[in-house]
């Protein structure tokens, strides 16, 4: 009877342990310093680059699949590369502002992956959650690993988080001062 006892404790304790923490594969950090994020927005007579940089972030792996991310972008390293001088200092004022990114008062953005379904060797078509200016939307968008490093390519909606200045959608005759609603993220990643 006290072999039985025993046996159900154990049994009791180590299954609720196991439950409770359950072994979730590997999370891999990115190097946020050697990782980089480019952006490039789109106007009628033209377009503009530039950089942003990872705050934190890291990929989830069960064995070498992919099967989570979490990512936290620091806004208020929004980077004009194009432009020297007086005109960058003003586009960059500009996308800080309360007309883009109102990096003030919304310091951070953050994307977390919600479904990853691999799509070919190394490649998996991902689903997440993007909050920007403390809106969160969907985005799904294709992610490619190669050993240490990853690569992404989003394509965001500005609109959708309320960033809505010289957009064609919202505003009449803008002329060739329209602003396309969406802009392209690369996201090269090391870990």
């Amino acid at each position: 009877m006290k072999k039985t006892i025993l046996s159900l404790a154990l049994t009791a304790v180590f299954g609720v342990t196991a439950t409770a923490n359950p072994i979730d594969g590997e999370k891999k950090e990115v190097k946020t310093s050697e990782s980089t994020v480019t952006w490039k927005a789109y106007k009628v007579t033209g377009s503009h680059t530039g950089t942003i940089d990872l705050k934190s972030g890291a990929l989830e792996f069960d064995g070498d699949k992919l099967t989570g991310g979490e990512f936290v972008v620091d806004m208020t390293t929004i980077n004009t590369t194009d432009l020297e001088g007086d005109y960058k200092q003003k586009l960059d004022g500009h996308l800080h502002s309360d007309d883009f990114f109102s990096t003030a008062s919304n310091p951070t953005s953050k994307l977390v992956f919600t479904t990853v379904e691999a799509s070919g060797k190394n490649a998996y078509k991902v689903t997440g959650d993007l909050t920007i200016k403390g809106i969160t939307k969907s985005v799904t968008f294709d992610v490619s690993i190669y050993g240490s490093k990853a690569t992404a390519t989003l394509k965001v909606d500005r609109t959708n988080y309320d960033v809505k200045y010289g957009s064609g959608s919202f505003f009449d005759n803008l002329g060739d001062k329209t602003i396309y609603d969406e802009f392209d993220l690369v996201v090269d990643l090391q870990m």
